[in-house]
């Protein structure tokens, strides 16, 4: 479990992130990073999105713990003030933590990359 101050809770912070954030797909995961300086914040946040397209309550609930399992000490990386959204695909319901570390750390590293002038 994440402690409160660690997690996105309120359909806007989620929907600042989806949209403002870097978005960077993997084959089980989708990870959106918005990486903000607010003055108060101490910590950097996760939220976590699985729908019924992963599977049934318990599939979700299995995915939705594994992935933060992963996530809790990657936010110790991150910059206070970041935001980082997971969206997990169907694919992940047949992932191991193997799988799922491999492409969540994989893309949290492309999203953290500075962007490249076209």
């Amino acid at each position: 479990m994440l402690a409160a101050t660690q997690r996105l809770r309120r359909s806007a912070e989620f929907a600042a992130a989806i949209r403002g954030g870097r978005r960077v797909g993997r084959g089980t995961l989708v990870v959106h990073l918005l990486i903000e300086e607010p003055a108060h914040a101490s910590t950097a946040r996760a939220g976590f999105v699985v729908s019924k397209a992963v599977g049934n309550a318990v599939v979700r609930n299995k995915v939705r713990r594994r992935l933060r399992h992963l996530v809790r000490p990657l936010l110790a990386d991150l910059p206070p003030g970041a935001s980082l959204v997971v969206r997990a695909l169907p694919p992940a319901a047949q992932a191991g933590f193997a799988e799922l570390d491999t492409d969540l750390t994989g893309a949290l590293a492309s999203a953290r990359r500075p962007r490249r002038p076209r």
